[in-house]
């Protein structure tokens, strides 16, 4: 078995330096072609703009119409089948393939000749005549072609060359021509992100930019990215949300504020997380965390209606459904549910502490056990016994108050908070709040969050003092919410991984 892996490896081996080799020659041929067009006069990175009447699906779409008609198209050459006098070529555009079909006896020998020069990757542009062919292919029936710009590297072998993720992930430009699935996966992100801004404007949201470096990173219970302003001479982070920033335009009037941008976090990296990401945090006015969920799920069916067709999309294998109403359940139900502690039963830290014990919870809390809160472990024993259960649209709600600072306690329980998670395919999709707007409770809160930073929790929020300071002018009732907008793409698109939905993600360099 050794010696046949072994056998294996060096084939592996040899072809790669196989393809290293020829792909070397191809890279030279093409520089040597380029240098012979440009001491002709004829350099093809002169041209500055080709006029593209039509794209590919279009005139597919409106064939009836278009028959027979002129077309101007331009993309990037992907096949080419020579007959001789005459030659069909597949050309690559933002919206797909259209086929070209080039004779001698329509654009000249000289032209012709120079068109069988063309490699697969250039960029060209077609003038000619829509028709079908007699096997019922919808072509551009050429007229005229012009070389517009030179690809100098190959492009790579259609079937094995785009296998390695590391590829499509560091060169997202090689995957975006080879992979549609993967181009289309990004205009499916941008349709998301429109809709929601749709969605949000008809409702009377004003889309607002807050700082993406500050003095104080807080916000959220994450590491920031530290920085430095020369010119300040001050050390700045990296946002890790915008929520602090968008109370501040409640407390200014504002009513309904949404910000959709980049957040940073300096943590792990996996198929879920990546340090850069997006999210949508918008807060409103006289609601609470009731009128979050009902905006929530009725935001996410929008975003589904529009790029799968309806309120269902299948993620991996299992079908969700994004319509509402969706499944409310409180987290202690959610724990109890599939068999973890009773915390109706379990009052003080101590109890909890011991229930940890009991139910191997140790391992999976951040903290040192002996500084763990009744909240901290409720927490873990719901990520524990019921978070990867929760497989259709659920808003899990009434989380405990030591672990939410920024969020109003319900009224008959101190010991509770009115928030809520919303968990899809196991997974948190948003997290909102009835907001906290008591200066004088906020305060005990981020002093609190001092007392547990100080103790090695370096997750826990910083004091903004600049922030009390708004609050103490007056906030009216608010309902907010941050909703993952990567994750959301992911299930929409049935995208395994958060590098399949983020154009660029962040990877290590290449050794």
């Amino acid at each position: 078995m050794a010696h046949i892996e072994n056998v294996e490896s060096e084939n592996l081996e040899h072809r790669e330096q196989s393809e290293e080799r020829m792909y070397s020659e191809q890279a030279r041929v093409r520089r040597e072609k380029l240098f012979s067009l440009q001491k002709e006069g004829k350099d093809p990175f002169n041209h500055r703009a080709f006029t593209q009447t039509h794209h590919s699906v279009e005139i597919k779409e409106r064939f009836e119409k278009l028959e027979g008609t002129n077309v101007s198209i331009a993309g990037r050459l992907m096949s080419f089948r020579s007959m001789g006098k005459s030659s069909f070529a597949d050309i690559q555009d933002r919206d797909g393939r259209i086929q070209a079909y080039i004779s001698v006896n329509d654009i000249g020998e000289e032209a012709y000749g120079a068109v069988k020069a063309y490699d697969i990757g250039d960029f060209v542009g077609v003038e000619g005549a829509v028709f079908k062919t007699k096997r019922g292919e919808i072509s551009v029936h050429t007229a005229s072609i012009t070389l517009l710009a030179k690809g100098l590297e190959p492009l790579p072998e259609k079937y094995h060359g785009l296998q390695d993720t590391e590829i499509r992930y560091r060169r997202r430009y090689l995957d975006l021509i080879m992979n549609r699935q993967s181009f289309e996966t990004f205009q499916k992100r941008a349709a998301i992100i429109s809709t929601i801004r749709d969605f949000l404007d008809a409702k009377g949201f004003l889309e607002v930019e807050t700082p993406v470096l500050s003095t104080i990173a807080s916000g959220a219970a994450a590491r920031p990215f530290v920085t430095q302003s020369n010119a300040l001479n001050l050390q700045l982070h990296l946002r890790i949300a915008t929520e602090l920033y968008l109370k501040r335009c409640i407390v200014g009037g504002m009513e309904r504020v949404y910000e959709l941008g980049k957040d940073f976090r300096n943590e792990g990296v996996d198929t879920r997380h990546n340090p850069e990401f997006t999210m949508l945090e918008l807060y409103q006015a006289y609601t609470d965390y009731h009128g979050m969920m009902e905006l929530c799920e009725n935001l996410v069916a929008e975003t589904a209606r529009t790029v799968c067709g309806s309120t269902k999309a299948v993620y991996q294998g299992t079908e969700l459904d994004f319509a509402a109403p969706w499944r409310r359940i409180a987290m202690l139900d959610a724990i109890t549910e599939n068999d973890g502690p009773d915390f109706n039963r379990i009052r003080s830290d101590e109890d909890a502490r011991k229930a940890a014990q009991e139910y191997n919870l140790v391992d999976a809390l951040k903290k040192k056990l002996p500084d763990c809160t009744r909240g901290d472990i409720m927490n873990a024993a719901f990520e524990r016994f019921a978070e990867e259960k929760l497989i259709q649209p659920a808003f899990v709600i009434d989380y405990p108050t030591d672990i939410s600072p920024l969020t109003k306690q319900k009224p008959d329980n101190p010991y509770m908070t009115e928030r809520f998670e919303a968990f899809v395919y196991g997974r948190e999709l948003a997290n909102a709040y009835s907001e906290l707007n008591d200066p004088i409770v906020q305060l005990d809160r981020f002093r609190q969050q001092a007392r547990e930073r100080e103790l090695g929790d370096d997750e826990a929020y910083q004091l903004d003092e600049d922030f009390i300071a708004s609050l103490e002018i007056g906030m009216p009732p608010t309902g907010g919410m941050g909703i993952g907008i990567d994750r959301l793409v992911m299930f929409l698109t049935d995208s395994a991984s958060i590098r399949d939905v983020i154009l660029f993600p962040t990877l290590k360099p290449a050794s």
